[in-house]
């Protein structure tokens, strides 16, 4: 089971998006569609979908938060895999460019010979890369965290304690910057990648000025089979009390998770209008999500129901 789910917000495109991006990519599919009512957005579409196989959540609660290049996907073009994967490349990147803006330029670098970073119309960030990665195989989609600002130079660090947090966690390669680099410092991360409970994500540090910083726009959705779960991720990752609202925490490095009861989602999927309601407005005033009060509110609406 994959323990994490990026997680998207948008102003009111969820939808509209979630459509766009399963056009472009192999084996996706939107798998469920909620809408909530009267939340402090107003009403909510909720989107579950699947991109290459790896499920993402998007929802429309209106324009708080913008997307930036903090956290991007990186696409992995392995010809070793796919011997039209630099054609595969170029078809995608075309498609992603309409109506966005390429931050880096796709063309032959130092560490690939085909690369390119872009902003799609939606304001989210990919980074396509023909690679072959060496050791275990990488996935097709990989969250990349760039740590800016006051947190640059903290990547080694965060990508530790994240692996202290997760079971089944582990470092694949790491890349340090060297002299003469600057404004990076020596010895930084210019590149790892992890394992968090077999999921794959990447890290780099930039000393460049940037005028953004992890925000929660992209998040990380934690599912969790019982309350004790629940509690431990709590307890290990929040560290910003005024941030913790709907199952939704930052941890100390500014990054977003929700801790979120698998219960909740089974709700959502298989309850009328009515549980769905109610199961909301009981979730809405909570911080830390309490899975017996979320059971009983359902519960109490079946009971009526039946």
């Amino acid at each position: 089971m994959q323990k994490t789910t990026p997680h998207l917000w948008f102003d009111k495109e969820a939808k509209e998006a979630a459509e766009f991006y399963t056009s472009l990519f192999p084996n996706s599919k939107i798998t469920n569609i909620t809408t909530l009512y009267n939340t402090p957005s107003g009403d909510s579409d909720v989107v579950s979908f699947e991109l290459a196989r790896q499920p993402f959540m998007a929802i429309s609660a209106g324009p708080l938060f913008k997307f930036n290049p903090s956290v991007s996907f990186m696409l992995n073009f392995d010809p070793s895999r796919d011997k039209n994967a630099r054609e595969n490349l170029n078809a995608l990147w075309e498609k992603l460019s309409v109506g966005g803006a390429a931050l880096m330029p796709l063309q032959q670098y130092p560490f690939s010979e085909r690369y390119g970073w872009i902003q799609d119309k939606y304001g989210l960030s990919w980074q396509l890369i023909l690679s072959n990665p060496e050791g275990e195989e990488r996935p097709f989609i990989v969250p990349f965290l760039m740590f800016v600002g006051p947190v640059c130079g903290k990547a080694e660090e965060a990508t530790d304690f994240y692996m202290s947090v997760f079971k089944n966690s582990k470092r694949g390669t790491i890349t340090r910057y060297g002299k003469d680099q600057e404004p990076d410092k020596e010895g930084t991360i210019m590149f790892t990648d992890l394992t968090l409970a077999n999921h794959w994500f990447a890290a780099m540090d930039s000393a460049h000025p940037h005028a953004f910083a992890f925000n929660e726009a992209i998040s990380f959705m934690v599912p969790c089979e019982t309350q004790g779960e629940i509690d431990y991720y709590w307890a290990k990752l929040s560290a910003v009390p005024e941030a913790e609202q709907c199952g939704w925490l930052k941890d100390k490095y500014g990054l977003s998770w929700q801790i979120t009861p698998t219960v909740l989602g089974e709700m959502m999927e298989d309850g009328t209008r009515e549980q769905i309601d109610r199961v909301t407005q009981a979730f809405l005033p909570m911080k830390k999500f309490d899975i017996a009060k979320l059971k009983q509110a359902y519960e109490d609406e079946r009971r009526k129901t039946a």
